[in-house]
């Protein structure tokens, strides 16, 4: 074990501080990391480490481009949000104006925001417990089709259980029957391409050679180990619950596969299959807060509509009461906050974690946006922020009131 990870990069004068702590966080991390920090729209952290675990055969360095999984599910809200801002899409609206098929099943009523604050009763693609493999995953038509017919496990807006795939399929249905293009093709024209970003939901093929692998610490769970998880929550195999929840986590597991894949990095599955890097992200969220080059994305009104919590006062659904608790995540439309006593950015920052680690988010009282990006994937489920983020997330806050002072 050594004290710090060899770190290469640069910081700005002020920041010294968050080189040495995110060098100490990554001490014990086989896998490779990228951390960029954006102060009042400007670069001041340029990080990485290399890996020390296999990275099929491709080093890793400050270009290169991994799966970002979850932290996607912002790519995706800031495309709905964009859209709203142009007075195109109402986030108030029954989904079913937009996308007619959508209201078969007793979901009529449900909203756009309901979506993308995970409030919407359609946690997986199917409750078959085998859930959807590897091949039936990529095909877009037949997932939001089964969605559309779908009969949701609570009435829609009355609870909130976090929807792992399915939330990305939802959005993007709802941009592209508004926008007429598919979500990574909307995403890349209003949002990546004006900004310059190396961020993709469908990886080009000239981006290939960039693409370096995430290395899983351990296997992804097996049926035993999910049917002992769902037997903790007090359900029993056939409930329909425990069927949606089986289901998710075998899709999850098809889905890290399919990144493993040159057909699963081109397909679009916008919950978790973005690919990038930190600086891009950084460059997202300073843009999402800010101008950027002369390009500001999201304007404060909407910025603050995003942020707003939209799940603190609903419940999970009923018989998965064992998800309540002062851990489990909050949401505003379609971002991340700050759990309570979650210090990262402090109150009022939004953004989006990922399995494995990653993260995206901006604060915009304090001109901050953050990318992080690491390659080792681990499949423990989280009871609040990634140990790796804490030295160096504490050392942003710190640097940036300095500044703010000077």
């Amino acid at each position: 074990m050594t004290a710090e990870a060899a770190v290469h990069g640069s910081v700005r004068p002020g920041w010294e501080a968050v080189r040495e702590a995110f060098a100490h966080a990554q001490a014990d991390d086989p896998g490779a990391a990228q951390l960029a920090v954006r102060h009042a729209g400007r670069p001041v952290v340029d990080l990485w480490t290399r890996s020390t675990a296999a990275t099929a055969g491709r080093p890793f360095g400050p270009d290169s481009v991994t799966v970002l999984m979850s932290v996607s599910k912002a790519m995706t809200a800031t495309c709905a949000h964009l859209l709203a801002q142009r007075g195109r899409l109402d986030l108030g609206a029954p989904v079913a104006r937009y996308w007619p098929e959508f209201r078969a099943a007793g979901k009529a009523h449900t909203t756009v925001a309901d979506l993308l604050a995970h409030r919407a009763g359609l946690p997986a693609f199917t409750d078959d417990p085998a859930g959807t493999g590897l091949p039936g995953l990529l095909d877009w038509n037949a997932r939001v089709r089964g969605l559309a017919a779908m009969r949701p496990l609570w009435e829609p807006g009355t609870a909130y259980l976090y929807h792992t795939l399915t939330q990305g399929h939802l959005v993007g249905e709802v941009v592209r029957r508004v926008a007429g293009a598919s979500i990574g093709t909307y995403f890349a024209r209003e949002v990546a391409g004006p900004l310059g970003l190396d961020l993709w939901m469908g990886l080009p093929r000239s981006a290939e050679r960039r693409f370096v692998r995430q290395s899983a610490l351990r296997p992804a769970p097996g049926a035993e180990q999910i049917d002992a998880a769902i037997g903790r929550l007090g359900l029993t195999p056939d409930d329909r619950p425990a069927r949606f929840l089986r289901a998710s986590t075998r899709e999850l597991a098809a889905a890290v596969a399919a990144f493993d894949t040159r057909r699963g990095r081109a397909a679009e599955i916008p919950a978790a299959g973005g690919i990038g890097d930190a600086r891009s992200l950084a460059r997202l969220y300073a843009a999402l807060i800010g101008e950027v080059d002369g390009v500001r994305l999201l304007s404060a009104a909407t910025v603050d509509r995003a942020r707003t919590p939209r799940t603190d006062h609903l419940p999970p659904p009923g018989p998965l009461h064992r998800f309540d608790g002062p851990d489990r995540s909050r949401f505003g439309l379609g971002f991340e906050l700050p759990r309570p006593g979650e210090p990262l950015l402090g109150e009022g920052s939004f953004g989006h974690a990922g399995a494995g680690g990653r993260l995206g988010m901006a604060h915009p009282e304090n001109r901050l946006a953050v990318g992080y990006v690491c390659t080792a994937m681990s499949w423990e489920p989280s009871a609040g922020p990634d140990p790796r983020w804490l030295p160096w997330t504490e050392a942003v806050r710190e640097a940036s009131a300095a500044a703010g002072r000077a």
